[in-house]
């Protein structure tokens, strides 16, 4: 196979960047687009000189591979049924909208013998990657991510732990390579009733590091950060702004014709990080991936261990969730 036939199904925001980037990817051709929505699909397809499809079978047929960026309530039933089709699949985060739909799609996934990526973009943020690299050597103490917004009023159908924590919990679960034992959380309602600021404490067991992620969606600053405490580093990555600063404690003095005088008491390391789009690494990935039959990075299964790890915090929340009001402007 030389070129990978690739379909997109759904050609909302996130879909039209699938389009884009697939139909500058080696090795891929975007064959067609498939969405509910004929008005939207044909705009979409036109754009970029492939058939539309409203039914999705119809599109199947001319595919080895596709990419589901439809809403979450959709994803069970849409990937399912690709599966079952024989059909190479990517689905957007979170793999579904339940546990019980994410644990029988994993099934279905590992025993099709076809490749089953999750879109977990961050895993493919150069700056996480440099910042995995970095840690390599180091077993760090402590680790807080934040993943903090203002209220925009979009995607509230969802509480703020599955809308932008499940990027962290999938982040967590690769960097310590287990799952949490004891899970202490907290969360904040300020509009509908939903969490809208979530925080949570997690503990792996001895000889692994304290964990801290905070989530936000009231919070009147965008920020995107992975903070690691380690025994010779303190280490700050924006994963937003793609750069990571190593802070390491020094005790140097030095002196100009002994006059001038001083000690130098920390040093900062600016790392070097690729410039890459995440989503364009992701796709170049699952197009790799399915060429060469290998295991992506993201699998069915870590997609429902992270999706398990969002449903253990909502638990937690539950008895420990403030309701407040905004503050009136």
């Amino acid at each position: 196979m030389d070129n990978l036939r690739i379909g997109v199904i759904g050609v909302g925001i996130m879909g039209q960047r699938h389009c884009r980037v697939y139909d500058n990817l080696r090795h891929a051709q975007l064959v067609g687009v498939c969405d509910t929505a004929s008005k939207p699909g044909q705009q979409v397809a036109q754009q970029y000189g492939v058939p539309y499809y409203e039914r999705l079978d119809d599109l199947l047929d001319h595919v080895d591979a596709v990419s589901i960026a439809t809403s979450t309530r959709s994803h069970y039933e849409t990937a399912m049924h690709c599966v079952e089709r024989g059909i190479h699949v990517l689905v957007e985060k979170p793999i579904t909208e339940t546990l019980e739909q994410a644990e029988t799609l994993t099934q279905a996934a590992e025993a099709s013998g076809r490749i089953f990526q999750v879109g977990h973009i961050e895993r493919f943020n150069p700056a996480y990657m440099e910042l995995k690299n970095v840690l390599a050597d180091t077993q760090p103490w402590a680790v807080n991510l934040r993943r903090l917004s203002p209220y925009a009023g979009s995607n509230t159908d969802v509480d703020v732990v599955l809308d932008l924590m499940i990027h962290d919990t999938n982040l967590v679960l690769d960097l310590v390579g287990a799952e949490p034992v004891i899970v202490n959380a907290y969360g904040v309602t300020a509009h509908n009733g939903a969490i809208d600021h979530a925080v949570a404490q997690l503990c792996f067991g001895t000889a692994r590091p304290i964990i801290t992620v905070t989530a936000s969606r009231i919070t009147e600053h965008k920020v995107r950060s992975i903070e690691v405490t380690a025994p010779t580093a303190y280490i700050e990555c924006d994963l937003m702004n793609k750069s990571i600063l190593m802070h390491r404690r020094t005790t140097g003095e030095y002196q100009n014709q002994q006059v001038h005088k001083y000690r130098q008491e920390s040093l900062v390391e600016r790392i070097y990080v690729p410039t890459f789009e995440p989503l364009f690494l992701q796709l170049q990935h699952f197009v790799e991936c399915v060429l060469e039959n290998k295991q992506p990075a993201v699998s069915a299964r870590d997609g429902l261990k992270a999706l398990r790890l969002v449903a253990t915090i909502q638990e937690a929340i539950c008895g420990c969730l403030v309701d407040v009001k905004p503050a009136s402007r």
